[in-house]
């Protein structure tokens, strides 16, 4: 059985040899990239090509994949820098970049470490950003500066393939004496407004106080005034009444008062003793006499 099979090597050894290198060099020239990944391809050291997803071919033996990159995007480690406000006020930046690799061929030839690369690049950016900012505007403004981050890192990494998807300001913190410091602020703030609101508060109520005076001086003066005008009118018929009577109207009005009087001191609560002067019953007399000329 080995002899068969030693002769049948020996004169199918061409043969063989042949379908040996046809199998090698299939297994070689053909590439399947995943959806996530791009090859870099090199021919004898240099760029040749770059394969993109699903089946490809090279050249067996000349060919060679030198680097499989993939194109998901990527968050670098949070990373927190100490920057100096224009109002020189120390603060602790914590900063995430995410990014992904577009064109692998750029990557890989131009920039050994791209996680280090952006994170340098990125703290200077932040660095300069926050140095042109006052402190309040680096708490209020937070968007506006990591807009400019994302532009700015945007600009530097274009040369290296890469597009930053999105850059990310996780927290600003500051030592222990600036909190301490605006929290005082902060406090004298919150007071000033609680005095402010109290002194606006009485200001109103004495506008308010002063209003209601001057309402009460005006509907006494408008009471006055009607009972004034009320009382000329009264005065006015009774001028007519004795111009027109003679001086028997004024007497009747002067007698009918009295009698108006009289009742009203006899109608008070607990008035068992009624003292009538004598010119009382005269005045009865008159009114009625008075009474019975007219009629």
């Amino acid at each position: 059985m080995e002899q068969i099979l030693a002769e049948f090597v020996g004169s199918n050894a061409i043969f063989l040899a042949l379908a040996g290198f046809i199998i090698i060099s299939i297994f070689l020239g053909v590439r399947i990239v995943p959806q996530s990944e791009k090859f870099v391809v090199e021919r004898f050291g240099r760029l040749r090509a770059v394969l993109g997803p699903g089946i490809n071919f090279i050249v067996p033996f000349l060919d060679r994949v030198r680097h499989k990159v993939s194109v998901l995007e990527r968050q670098l480690p949070s990373a927190s820098q100490d920057a100096i406000t224009s109002d020189n006020v120390l603060v602790s930046v914590e900063t995430s970049v995410f990014y992904r690799i577009l064109e692998p061929e750029k990557t890989v030839y131009r920039i050994r470490d791209v996680d280090a690369a952006i994170s340098t690049t990125v703290a200077g950016i932040v660095r300069a950003g926050i140095g042109e900012m006052e402190l309040d505007e680096v708490q209020s403004n937070r968007q506006e500066l990591i807009d400019k981050i994302q532009e700015q890192v945007a600009q530097a990494v274009d040369d290296w393939g890469i597009e930053v998807t999105r850059a990310e300001i996780l927290d600003v913190n500051l030592d222990q004496a600036t909190r301490e410091a605006m929290l005082q602020q902060l406090n004298a703030e919150r007071a000033r407004r609680a005095q402010v609101t109290e002194a606006e508060g009485t200001k109103r109520s004495v506008e308010l106080n002063a209003d209601a005076e001057l309402y009460a001086a005006e509907q006494k003066a408008k009471a006055r005034r009607i009972s004034a005008d009320a009382e000329a009118y009264a005065t006015e018929a009774v001028a007519k009444a004795i111009a027109a009577n003679g001086l028997e109207a004024a007497q009747y009005q002067v007698a009918l008062k009295q009698v108006e009087g009289l009742v009203a001191l006899g109608s008070g609560e607990g008035k068992q003793t009624i003292v009538i002067p004598t010119s009382a019953i005269d005045a009865f007399g008159e009114a009625f006499n008075m009474l019975k000329g007219r009629k």
